[in-house]
Parts: C-alpha cells; sequence; structure tokens
C-alpha cells in the first residue's frame, strides 16, 4: 500500500493534534468546482481521464484545500513553489534559532498559505500516484504540515519558543512523509536508461 506505513501512522497521530484552518474544512463547494474546471481546461487528455478516474468527492476534498490558497501562480511549477516553500521552511529555522517570533510566524504563515502552481497539483504528481487512495492522503498531509506552520506562528509570537520549535518538528514530519509517498529520491528517475557500459 504505502511505502513507509509508519510515516503515514505518525501522520495520522499529528493530524489529530494540528489545528486545521476553518475555511479548509468548509470551503464553498461552488469556488471549488470553478477551481476545478479553470485547471482542467490546461489538463492534456490523458491527464483530464487521469483525473475523472479518481473518487469525485477524493477530487473535492482536494480542491476544497487547494481553494484556501488565494495564492495561485499563471507559470510557477511545482518545483519553484517547493522552492519558495523551503525558502520560508528555512526563515522559520533561523527565526526560531535566534528567537525571532515575529520572522518566525510571517514565514510560518506564508508557509501554510504558499503559492500554488500553475494547473495546481496534479499536473506534477507522478503518474501512478493519481489515484483516489494516493490523493485521498493529500488532507492529513495538508492538516501536518499548514496546520502545524499556523500553530508555529501562533506559539512563536508568543514567544514561546519551546513550542515553537515542537510543532516545527511536526511539520518537518508532514513533509518528509508527504515526499516519500509522492515524490521519491530527489534526483532518481525511473526515465533514466542505463549508461553505456565503457
Amino acid at each position: 500500500m504505502f511505502k513507509h506505513k509508519g510515516y503515514f501512522l505518525a501522520l495520522a497521530v499529528l493530524a489529530t493534534t494540528c489545528a486545521v484552518p476553518a475555511a479548509a474544512q468548509q470551503a464553498q463547494p461552488q469556488a471549488a468546482q470553478a477551481l476545478m474546471a479553470e485547471w482542467a481546461a490546461m489538463y492534456s487528455p490523458e491527464l483530464k481521464k487521469k483525473m475523472m478516474a479518481v473518487a469525485p468527492e477524493t477530487r473535492m476534498q482536494l480542491m476544497s484545500i487547494m481553494v484556501t490558497h488565494d495564492r495561485r501562480s499563471p507559470q510557477a511549477t511545482m518545483r519553484q513553489v517547493m522552492q519558495e516553500i523551503m525558502a520560508d521552511f528555512q526563515t522559520v529555522s533561523i527565526a526560531l534559532a535566534t528567537d525571532n517570533g515575529e520572522m518566525a510566524a510571517d514565514a510560518a504563515r506564508r508557509l501554510a498559505n504558499h503559492r500554488l502552481p500553475k494547473g495546481g497539483m496534479l499536473p506534477y504528481l507522478p503518474w501512478d500516484k493519481i489515484t483516489t487512495q494516493d490523493i485521498s492522503t493529500l488532507p492529513t498531509f495538508n492538516m501536518v504540515v499548514e496546520g502545524g506552520a499556523l500553530k508555529v506562528a501562533a506559539a512563536a509570537e508568543k514567544g514561546d519558543f519551546a513550542t515553537a520549535a515542537q510543532h516545527f518538528g511536526e511539520v518537518m514530519s508532514g513533509c518528509v512523509a508527504c515526499h516519500q509517498q509522492f515524490r521519491g529520491v530527489p534526483g532518481v528517475s525511473d526515465r533514466l536508461v542505463a549508461a553505456p557500459a565503457k
């Protein structure tokens, strides 16, 4: 089922302790459908077919999360968005290490409301991960990472750096688990052929 069941189990436990923005739980279905239609217009016929094979409730669950993000790029790729997230992540780390609560809170909130790439997430997922089973894991990852980042921000603003650091560790666990589920090993591609013998 999952390559790293231990990480997924840990995420399920962490998800019960992470605050989820109310908007993420009660996103307007009309807005989610409009966003889905906008992005689907950019998809290849093959991706549209793959998307439509995902259970409708799972697609809407994903779009309900996506619609809460008001920063949507018409040109950024998923890799570029992840670079921005990593920059915010590093900023939080530096701010917590130097007891700079305002800096940590600002960066953590940017991380929680990160930019979305052109076309949303689906075009960038591995082909074999665009399934009901795999996509249904994303809300849990979202709760841990984005909900956790908001908890980091709240604690850092109060000057409670020990609690902020604890939540930051949970965010890191969520990032690692999501990457192991959807990304694989960075730089390794199953689309590369073996190098010719010398």
